[in-house]
């Protein structure tokens, strides 16, 4: 048996799971939250137990050194030498980086260097990835990108329609997201339907605080509704997804913005949120949408979007036979479920609600037997996968 450590870095906050592989067991769960703000927040769950304390995080760095001390002092593990290997979440690989990678010095270097197409992301996780291979020297560094599996995606659609120069001088070019969870829960909702996901035409609906769908054609990704940066796509609990570019020109003039300030705004500061004015969460809208004009309408453009990008792609798969819903909101909202696929009825979708209502953050067929369209909730686990790919990658037994 070998412990891995699975660890997703966002810009403010440090994520991990150390599982037993290849059982594949969750031993110990985890997180540092506001980092980098006056008092951070530190959670642990181990043997059932949920352990939370408050206390200054300046960095990514002092993020890991509390993480590897709590996870001896607890005595989750004795000594550092249990750990096998560490996979980190990544969320540019550029055209650099296919497929997951073992991390060495120059591997890092260039993970530093894409940060400009992920300002928010790439440097966290770097310093992060410092911090793990300075603290325990010769163990297995893997990067787990997320614009990896997206990799696949033919020109026609990871092109834009600028000049071409463009693209080859700054990759300005479409490189999607949430590729690990489109990894995970497509593998696995090929499995529940007992078919070989080479044969399936699949939509994946990631549904979170961040939003996008995945149109998976002969086992790889085909499309994806999000862009050179997660921006684009689909409304979102703060952002805005597609917009006009010479809107956000217009209102940069008049709100004498600068494109710092336009764009900080239509990430933190639109899709549902800006939309409503209440919530970025769905669950506070749904809650109100029936004595709130704009919670409802903020509902409808979300559920509206979605609709429209499962058309589209059901169009460029030519057919579809496989819908699956993940993550927060896809995992949890049978409401949302609902409203979606009923607008999807031309298609032969067809839900058994008492499934959907029962489904809830765990898998399930929620479709019809007679539904022409197999509709499945798939809890997604990207850090499963990241413990795999080090086993993997890293020749861990």
């Amino acid at each position: 048996m070998s412990k891995i450590l699975a660890i997703n870095a966002g810009s403010s906050s440090l994520k991990w799971r150390l599982i037993e592989m290849p059982t594949e067991k969750v031993i110990a769960k985890g997180s540092a939250e506001r980092i980098g703000q006056k008092l951070g927040k530190i959670k642990v769950v181990a043997n059932g137990e949920k352990t939370e304390r408050e206390s200054p995080v300046p960095t990514h760095h002092d993020a890991v050194e509390m993480l590897l001390k709590m996870l001896t002092e607890s005595k989750i593990i004795n000594d550092f030498s249990e750990i096998a290997g560490v996979g980190h979440r990544v969320v540019a690989g550029g055209e650099i980086f296919h497929q997951s990678t073992l991390i060495d010095e120059e591997v890092l270097t260039q993970i530093e260097s894409l940060a400009e197409y992920a300002p928010l992301h790439n440097p966290a996780e770097a310093e992060g990835i410092r911090a793990f291979m300075a603290a325990l020297p010769g163990v297995p560094e893997v990067a787990v990108f997320d614009t990896s599996f997206h990799q696949t995606l033919p020109a026609v659609n990871y092109l834009y329609s600028i000049p071409y120069d463009y693209y080859k001088q700054f990759g300005a070019r479409k490189y999607g997201a949430h590729g690990t969870s489109y990894r995970y829960v497509s593998q696995r909702a090929a499995e529940l339907v007992g078919q070989p996901l080479s044969d399936l035409k699949m939509i994946v609906a990631h549904l979170g605080n961040g939003v996008s769908l995945d149109a998976i054609k002969d086992g790889q990704s085909y499309n994806t509704s999000m862009g050179f940066t997660p921006l684009a796509g689909v409304t979102m609990g703060t952002r805005s997804g597609d917009i006009d570019a010479s809107l956000v020109a217009f209102l940069e003039e008049k709100l004498e913005l600068s494109v710092e300030q336009m764009t900080d705004i239509l990430n933190t500061k639109s899709g549902l949120l800006g939309l409503s004015g209440i919530s970025s969460d769905m669950r506070d809208l749904l809650a109100k949408e029936t004595t709130d004009e704009r919670a409802k309408i903020a509902v409808d453009i979300f559920i509206d979007r979605i609709v429209q990008y499962i058309g589209a792609y059901t169009a460029q798969l030519n057919g579809l036979d496989t819908l699956v819903f993940t993550a927060g909101i896809g995992e949890n909202e049978a409401p949302i479920r609902s409203r979606v696929c009923q607008s999807l009825g031309y298609l032969g979708v067809e839900l058994d609600e008492n499934l959907n209502k029962a489904a809830r953050g765990t898998e399930q067929l929620i479709s019809t037997p007679q539904s022409k369209v197999k509709v499945l909730v798939v809890p997604t686990d990207e850090e499963l996968m990241i413990a795999r790919d080090v086993v993997e990658l890293g020749k861990i037994k």
